[in-house]
């Protein structure tokens, strides 16, 4: 062992290491944790890498322009058959129809007792719900950041409706919308889906433990203070109304992910206000826009709306939560790569590349004028020329 060396570029190493340890942090350049508190985990942040190569799979860019405004073969167009041969109504706006092929159903048996419990270790319980598809226009080629004010103000009521109708029975409403192929939706029409159940699913349990813990410590809504801590630093925040916030929030996993919340404590969307709406449109709808402005692509995301349970126990004191929606987009150096939660995500924690603070800034830099207006604008005006003749 006396005449054991290092070689060369191990001694190289070490210094490097050294060096590296010594200088002063940064948090745009230097890996670092940061600390979810809705959701009680840790993100490893990792901004250095963005600057490698990238060689793996791609995504095929889209093209607005190659979606058909109506075609009669899509279930979710307007008078099109779906696959029960039930023919949609030939709708003008919004449109709610209980899903063909639902994930829970009101009349699921219940398992017995001993199946419920065959073992500690083998536990199941009772799934009972119901699930609805929502289209948010009769045009095929439109998203949301393409619609006009008015229509997103339909949707958004249409939503509350939704909450307060199913809410009435279930414990859990939860909207969703799954945008884009990346995301696993392979029917452009414009649409989310609403799954409602009796049960708390795992992530609002957990966002329910986490929000009544800090309410309990801090004799405020855990997500209020964040809300006002995020307007207070003006750092990370894409786009401001006079009611709501959409923020880059300082844990995000996702590239590009943001956070709608509302400036005053909100437990469920049904006690939104009317000018909370209308705010709510336009924060959406700039929002939206800058998302697809940033890879002048449709922009692929999971959409979803957390809100106080309801159903039977809606009663009780549920003063902790605030109303929120999250939004998770997979794209993160171009139209065409995007970020796969694999290998170390799947099995040790969550990680991202860019920081918090350089998502927003790249997504505040970007127009609010959507890039594909002005052509969305002429095809308008053709169609309804030729209509007119």
């Amino acid at each position: 062992l006396e005449h054991f060396s290092l070689p060369s570029f191990a001694h190289r190493s070490l210094a490097t290491s050294a060096e590296k340890m010594a200088a002063q942090f940064d948090a745009d350049d230097h890996s670092h944790r940061r600390y979810n508190p809705l959701l009680d985990e840790w993100v490893l942040v990792s901004p250095h890498r963005m600057k490698r190569p990238w060689n793996g799979q791609r995504e095929l860019p889209f093209d607005f322009g190659s979606i058909p405004r109506h075609d009669p073969k899509n279930p979710l167009s307007p008078g099109a058959a779906r696959s029960n041969k039930e023919v949609n109504p030939n709708y003008e706006h919004v449109f709610v129809f209980t899903n063909d092929f639902p994930s829970i159903s009101p009349d699921n048996p219940e398992p017995s007792a001993e199946q419920q419990q065959e073992h500690e270790l083998l536990r199941c319980s009772k799934a009972r719900g119901l699930c609805r598809v929502m289209c948010f226009h009769p045009y095929s080629d439109l998203t949301l950041p393409l619609m006009s004010l008015p229509d997103i103000r339909l949707v958004i009521d249409e939503w509350a409706r939704q909450v307060a109708d199913l809410g009435a029975t279930y414990t859990w409403v939860q909207l969703f919308e799954n945008k884009g192929e990346a995301m696993g939706c392979s029917n452009p029409h414009p649409h989310c889906q609403i799954w409602a159940s009796e049960h708390l699913p795992t992530l609002a349990a957990r966002k329910d433990q986490t929000q009544r813990a800090y309410r309990a410590t801090h004799a405020a809504p855990l997500l209020v203070d964040y809300a006002a801590l995020e307007i207070e630093k003006k750092v990370r925040i894409v786009v401001a109304g006079e009611h709501w916030i959409a923020v880059v929030p300082y844990w995000a996993t996702w590239p590009y992910e943001t956070m709608l919340l509302p400036k005053r404590h909100v437990l469920r969307f049904p006690d939104l206000t009317g000018p909370e709406r209308d705010d709510l449109a336009s924060v959406m709808k700039r929002l939206l826009t800058k998302y697809d402005n940033l890879f002048e692509t449709s922009f692929p995301y999971s959409m979803g709306w957390h809100g106080a349970p309801t159903g039977p126990e809606a009663d009780k004191d549920w003063s902790h939560w605030q109303l929120h929606a999250v939004y998770y987009p997979p794209l993160l150096r171009s139209a065409t790569v995007r970020k796969f939660m694999v290998g170390y995500e799947m099995h040790a924690e969550a990680q991202r590349d860019l920081t918090a603070e350089q998502a927003a800034a790249k997504l505040v830099a970007l127009p609010e004028e959507h890039y594909y207006a002005a052509r969305l604008a002429a095809k308008n005006a053709a169609e309804t020329g030729a209509a007119a003749k």
